[in-house]
């Protein structure tokens, strides 16, 4: 196990900063310099208690889809080195494995949701009208349910919750031919994803995507992460039994301890316990190990140009 990172300092670096749910992401000028930590969000706060190994999961399984999907996308290297910056060895040490060297892109400004099964806000908007998205579905439908992959745009927000709007809602802001673009990509990737995750037992119910327009040539990207526990929804094909919550392959170990505690919600969360980070890490780590075929640091080396 790693020491984790609940914070990116580069001592020798006066880089402009921005600081995220999850990612510190460094101006290199040219360049982003995207950095994975081990911090954990729930109902809308960052949590005082890392999971280690969490970010090395999600940039190596960034980089597994990247390189398997073969779609045009911002990452250049893994490799801190190619940064170009002053660190010290011990940063360097923290750094690898969970850096990205990023393409500067104009990112479009919502989350192209893509949604299989029916679960999370889908289905408690489902269950109140009947709708998903302002979109009426067949009647009878139950929790987790299967459903013909569908397109549910979602308002970006830096804190707090996405907020799940119409395509005519996306396409009103951002131009109709960019919307449709945008839904028939994220609907591809979607499909292709999930045909990978079931040959590995796996079922992708929902996930979401953001894309975005390289500053140097305009070429729309997929960028930021894809494809991993935290971006999407994925549960365990032979105990997928709809009509109810799945269990599956993200912080949920984190949500029932957090609503089990006596926390309001209202005041900063409480430390999470050993038992809860350790079995919240493993299943990060058992979500990649079944996608890739390998364990975390044990296949291909993750620090590459791509």
């Amino acid at each position: 196990m790693n020491t984790p990172l609940l914070e990116t300092r580069l001592s020798r670096a006066n880089l402009p900063v921005r600081r995220g749910k999850v990612r510190d992401v460094f101006d290199l000028g040219d360049r982003l310099l995207i950095v994975a930590t081990d911090r954990l969000s729930a109902f809308d706060w960052v949590l005082p208690t890392p999971v280690p190994d969490k970010g090395r999961v999600l940039t190596s399984l960034s980089v597994f889809w990247f390189q398997l999907l073969g779609v045009p996308h911002h990452l250049i290297s893994t490799d801190v080195d190619q940064a170009g910056l002053d660190l010290t060895e011990s940063e360097r040490e923290v750094l690898r494995g969970r850096v990205m060297i990023a393409r500067k892109a104009h990112v479009v400004p919502f989350e192209c949701v893509v949604r299989g099964y029916l679960s999370g806000s889908a289905w408690k908007e489902y269950r109140a009208s009947g709708t998903v998205c302002g979109v009426r579905l067949e009647r009878g439908l139950v929790e987790s349910a299967r459903i013909a992959p569908f397109f549910t745009p979602a308002t970006k927000a830096e804190t707090g919750h996405d907020q799940n709007v119409s395509l005519e809602v996306m396409a009103g802001a951002v131009g109709a031919d960019l919307a449709a673009t945008l839904q028939s990509r994220s609907l591809a990737i979607y499909q292709r994803a999930a045909e990978v995750a079931l040959e590995r037992g796996l079922i992708l119910a929902d996930t979401k995507f953001e894309w975005g327009f390289d500053l140097l040539n305009g070429e729309l990207l997929l960028v930021d992460e894809v494809l991993t526990p935290d971006s999407s929804r994925y549960w365990p094909l032979d105990l997928y039994r709809p009509g109810g919550p799945q269990p599956s392959f993200d912080k949920q170990y984190v949500r029932d301890w957090l609503e089990a505690s006596g926390w309001d919600k209202a005041s900063p969360p409480p430390p999470l316990p050993a038992d809860v980070v350790e079995r919240t890490r493993g299943k990060y780590l058992e979500a990649f190990e079944r996608l890739t075929g390998h364990a975390l640091g044990a296949g291909a080396d993750p620090c590459c140009d791509i």
